[in-house]
């Protein structure tokens, strides 16, 4: 996915049309844990978020980079609890439900690469602009194929830091990483012991 520094900051892409679309996951982002404000009480959520790719939706942003395909992230409390959403989600898109001893510690990062089908609605936001959301996700009807991946696929772990693709993030996204719980003891550690190798591993676990 680009990130792209334009002149004109009112620039504005309209949502994607709501509907039902084949998709191909391909980047996803842990960011760490945050206090979230949940229905008036403090949590503590541990969150990723997952994001896809849609090659039958194919747009101009960039003229320099001809067309690409329209893109859509959803976050989730990365938790395989039988109540998570990212549990209901995963469960609708395999066809079947988790033995207790798959998800008592399941990769996600299998999913880096897997199509599926997604369902889009239409939201408002509170100052009321139109935006679209995943409200669901299933595994392809037989007999119908998902085009090759378009994008290049791409993993980062607030676990094992990679400046480089921190760097590549929107603003939004580093905000959100850099108030996580473990880049605060990340940097801590940083502070007490000036002297370590505290470079980022390049080996990711893909």
């Amino acid at each position: 996915m680009s990130i792209i520094a334009e002149s004109n900051p009112t620039t504005h892409y309209e949502p994607i049309p709501a509907g039902t679309y084949l998709a191909r996951c391909y980047s996803m982002v842990h960011m760490g844990t945050n206090v979230e404000d949940i229905m008036g009480e403090k949590k503590e959520l541990n969150k990723v978020r997952i994001t896809w790719e849609l090659p039958t939706e194919m747009k101009i942003f960039n003229e320099d980079k001809g067309e690409q395909p329209c893109v859509i992230s959803k976050e989730f409390t990365l938790s395989m609890h039988e109540k998570a959403t990212l549990r209901k989600y995963l469960e609708s898109w395999r066809g079947r439900g988790f033995t207790e001893d798959e998800a008592r510690a399941f990769d996600i990062t299998v999913l880096l690469g897997k199509s599926c089908m997604l369902s889009i609605i239409h939201k408002v936001s509170k100052s009321l602009k139109t935006y679209a959301e995943i409200t669901g996700v299933s595994s392809i009807p037989k007999g119908m194929n998902c085009p090759p991946a378009i994008n290049p696929e791409m993993e980062f772990s607030i676990l094992n830091f990679d400046a480089v693709k921190f760097e590549s993030f929107p603003d939004f996204i580093k905000d959100k990483i850099r108030s996580s719980k473990e880049y605060k003891a990340m940097q801590s550690a940083v502070v007490e012991t000036p002297t370590a190798n505290i470079e980022p591993e390049d080996d990711l676990p893909f």
